[in-house]
């Protein structure tokens, strides 16, 4: 029977088990042999990360072409739009093509853990956050969304994959699960 490990990924943490120092990685964390992630969240990103002990359902949860829908929480800089968030709804043109519409909507500060370091904070600039979910896996695309909306990302939580979500885990705890 496989078996995933819902591991809640701390800032600055790569998403790879080794790599030269100073670098932080998985290992530090997971003992479990035979787990690997099922995709990756940027070493600037917090949040869910699965891991996997079976090459299949890694496939299933990490490929694109599946289509499972990933939900962050996102602060950004500035005072969130209605126009923003319906063109991240409808999608949007970045470099490497358009973007499949998203799950787009604004939210209340989320009751979570500080992060460490804390976010940059800018005296005169207000911040705001939003849900967001989408169901492609770009290199960096919800931070490119949102920048592309005039609203860079300051925070980027992911809380969600296809049914498996965060739940209570804090940043560095794991929880174990059949598949």
């Amino acid at each position: 029977m496989s078996q995933i490990l819902l591991f809640n990924k701390p800032f600055a943490v790569l998403s790879q088990f080794t790599s030269e120092p100073p670098h932080r990685v998985l290992a530090e964390y997971i003992n479990h042999k035979g787990f690997y992630p099922a995709g990756r969240l940027d070493k600037d990103s917090e949040g869910l990360l699965i891991l996997t002990d079976d090459g299949k359902l890694q496939q299933k949860i990490s490929n694109p072409k599946y289509g499972k829908f990933k939900s962050y929480l996102v602060q950004v800089e500035g005072q969130l739009t209605e126009q923003a968030l319906e063109a991240l709804r409808r999608g949007i043109d970045l470099k490497d093509g358009p973007t499949k519409p998203a799950k787009a909507q604004r939210i209340d500060k989320p009751q979570i853990w500080d992060r460490d370091p804390p976010i940059r904070e800018r005296k005169h600039i207000p911040t705001s956050w939003l849900e967001l979910s989408i169901s492609e896996g770009r290199n960096r695309q919800v931070r490119r969304m949102t920048a592309a909306t005039g609203f860079p990302t300051l925070r980027l939580i992911r809380t969600k994959i296809d049914q498996w979500d965060l739940g209570g885990l804090q940043p560095g705890e794991a929880t174990l699960l059949e598949a």
